[in-house]
């Protein structure tokens, strides 16, 4: 296939908007084989391993780590690779490893028992610090194979508000600052502009150059970093108003719910569908995952994700629908703006809906409003 097929400079922004990022059509065993190689070189001679998402939260939890260490080996790992993680430190680390596992939460036990098992074996010491939803099974199972695990309030903190907490440290002012102003962003709090700044950053930047410049400025980006956002930001601002002309508004239950389909911070376009009036977003993404988000309005978005191949917290959790097949299905994804997936998570909303909700709430509702 020619590179410059998937190549985003070249893509027209009306094209970028609909599509998948270049990195999508990378096969996975490939993607596999590098992430496995650039873990063994991380963790090489390393003492302590920190196995976490590469969001601003888990890197921020990584930054905490290497001010208490001196060190910390990053792996990154996201939701459905976490297992693979754990395995990576527990064949590379050395033996008597300090590791940790930060702003991951497995869905079920039985996804990470075996590379958990092994990576008990390998380390001194597990320690896992989180603040999404578990299931209190789940804990307990983690718990018992020999893992420190302490998750916080979904509603209250950050992963890194935990490891803050946790770690027995004398901590400098600007890694409280920056764990209030992750928390801003990762809770979709935002009251603090710096928030934006750091999500981005952490988006945009390498995880490693990422990680450095916080455990050095913590959230308050040198200018040199402030001025690569804002030029990032005019494409960003361009993809987010075309997924936002392209949402839609549905009456479920109680809810009205908006979706949209794009490529695109989905922060903001949630924030505009609300501002038009939406309960509950969903904005579907080109590479086939979706990202709901709540107000205080619906709190429920956790469990509409549950229903389809994810989870999360009550207002903001992510999911993949398990509905493609190969390429075709995809092509259809591209083409029909994502048509199969919102009808997929609209109807999740459905089973959500109260038993005692009915016709005639729903025309209360109306009058209402009128």
């Amino acid at each position: 296939m020619d590179d410059d097929l998937i190549d985003d400079e070249e893509l027209a922004p009306p094209r970028k908007s609909v599509l998948p990022g270049e990195g999508f059509f990378v096969p996975d065993s490939f993607e596999e084989d590098l992430e496995e190689q650039e873990a063994a070189e991380e963790l090489e001679g390393a003492s302590v391993a920190v196995v976490a998402d590469p969001d601003a939260d888990g890197l921020a939890c990584v930054a905490l780590l290497r001010e208490v260490y001196g060190e910390a080996a990053l792996v990154p790992a996201g939701p459905h690779d976490l297992e693979e993680g754990m395995e990576y430190v527990a064949e590379y680390g050395a033996d008597d490893i300090r590791a940790f596992v930060c702003d991951l939460c497995p869905d079920k036990f039985e996804y990470v028992e075996d590379e958990l098992a092994a990576l008990t074996e390998r380390a001194g010491e597990v320690r896992w610090f989180d603040h999404h939803q578990w299931d209190d099974d789940v804990a307990a199972a983690v718990r018992d194979a020999g893992v420190e695990l302490v998750v916080g309030d979904s509603d209250e903190v950050c992963t890194a508000d935990v490891a803050l907490r946790e770690l027995d440290y004398e901590f400098p002012e600007h890694f409280e600052a920056l764990a209030a102003v992750t928390r801003d962003h990762d809770l979709w709090i935002r009251e603090d502009a710096r928030s934006d700044d750091l999500a981005d950053y952490s988006y945009w930047s390498d995880p490693e150059e990422y990680v450095e410049t916080v455990l050095e400025h913590g959230a308050d980006l040198p200018e040199d970093v402030l001025d690569f956002l804002e030029e990032q930001r005019v494409e960003k601002e361009d993809l987010i108003e075309r997924a936002v002309a392209r949402a839609e508004y549905e009456e479920i239950g109680p809810w009205t719910v908006g979706v949209t389909y794009g490529r695109c911070s989905q922060n903001e376009v949630a924030e505009a569908m609300r501002e038009a009036g939406a309960d509950a977003s969903v904005i579907v993404k080109p590479a086939g995952s979706a990202s709901i988000r709540g107000t205080d309005e619906f709190e429920r978005c956790h469990e509409v994700a549950g229903q389809v191949n994810g989870g999360g917290h009550p207002k903001a959790a992510g999911c993949k629908p398990d509905i493609y097949d190969d390429m075709l299905d995809y092509a259809n994804h591209w083409t029909s703006r994502g048509a199969t997936t919102k009808q997929v998570i609209l109807d999740a909303f459905e089973t959500v809906v109260p038993d005692d909700y009915d016709d005639e709430d729903a025309e209360d509702a109306d009058e209402k409003e009128n």
